[in-house]
């Protein structure tokens, strides 16, 4: 069975991942979000649950046992030491997972949502890069409306992802999100299109036993 071609999505926080993941749904598209894949290997009672309160305490839990995450986020943006443990200790599980998502697909296409791709340099794996673009000032602007931080720490939480450039030279595609829905809507029906196009090229290639080869084009220059 051919493997579906993967659609990288990826942001800064609160740039609109979820709404641009939520229109492609709307279209069909298969959405995995590693946020949730995140959610549920620390899901009440699991071996990493279990692995994360040994490294970080019991103080990361809430009064029902599950993970207290606003908790777990604020210890690991103020401490990059704790961020890299955390990593270490969920992404082997989230891999595992994303994998067999993709695996049990039988769509041409799959959106992988993943926040911190250009962190963890996994772009390659990949088929193609699209990138959801917003200013910073509306970035800040979203995040304490949204999740009511501080301004300072809603601040400390952009500044400890990779940059605005950092993610824009690994897109293959980039959507501004700062038009309206109606516009959005249209350029996702245009992306739609055209990773339809290149998922039958990769079934092709596939099924002529041409070797696996990324459809991404080289990071462009913004």
């Amino acid at each position: 069975m051919t493997v579906p071609f993967r659609i990288g999505l990826t942001g800064g926080i609160a740039s609109g991942k979820s709404t641009i993941a939520l229109l492609f749904a709307k279209l069909g598209v298969p959405v995995i979000d590693t946020d949730q894949l995140a959610r549920d290997v620390v899901a009440k009672g699991s071996p990493i649950l279990t692995q994360v309160i040994e490294k970080f305490g019991v103080s990361v839990l809430s009064a029902d046992g599950s993970l207290n995450r606003t908790e777990l986020r604020r210890r690991i943006f103020e401490d990059p030491q704790q961020r890299t443990m955390l990593e270490q200790l969920l992404h082997p599980a989230i891999r595992l997972a994303l994998e067999t998502a993709v695996a049990a697909s039988s769509a041409p296409y799959v959106l992988i949502v993943i926040p911190l791709l250009a962190e963890t340099g996994r772009a390659t794996q990949c088929d193609r890069v699209l990138v959801v673009d917003c200013p910073p000032e509306v970035q800040l602007r979203r995040l304490l409306a949204r999740d009511h931080e501080t301004k300072l720490q809603a601040e400390r939480m952009i500044a400890a992802q990779a940059s605005r450039s950092s993610r824009l030279a690994i897109a293959d595609d980039v959507l501004q999100n700062t038009e309206s829905v109606r516009e959005l809507e249209t350029a996702v029906l245009g992306l739609h299109a055209k990773y339809l196009d290149l998922a039958a090229q990769h079934r092709v290639a596939a099924t002529a036993g041409i070797p696996g080869k990324s459809h991404r084009a080289p990071p462009k220059e913004h």
